[in-house]
């Protein structure tokens, strides 16, 4: 019999606010390949004001900026990962990849 594979879910909250989660950082990578919060929603299946709300938390939530955005209009607006926002996703994935790591044993039995 097939068991469900285990999972870790790993949030790092500050104080009632998950700082940064899972969908924090699929919604980041997608930023980076898509080049603005209104595709990044749309390819993860979210509304443009749920990606925004979630970029308002993640930019509150640190000392310094994550994502920065730029206007649309005539020339198209943008959103694009900061150095800092970069160094906090890498982080957040080497944290999760060093857990599953440890835990390997634990998940498997």
């Amino acid at each position: 019999m097939n068991r469900p594979q285990a999972q870790l879910k790993i949030r790092i909250s500050q104080g009632k606010t998950v700082a940064m989660g899972p969908g924090k950082a699929d919604l980041l990578e997608a930023i980076i390949s898509c080049g603005s919060i209104s595709s990044a929603a749309k390819q993860m299946k979210m509304s443009y004001k749920r990606a925004w709300d979630l970029i308002d938390e993640l930019n509150k939530s640190f000392n310094q900026p994550l994502v920065m955005t730029s206007p649309g209009g005539k020339h198209g607006g943008g959103a694009k990962i900061t150095e800092f926002g970069q160094y906090i996703l890498d982080n957040y994935r080497s944290l999760i990849a060093k857990t599953y790591h440890v835990a390997e044993a634990e998940l498997i039995n």
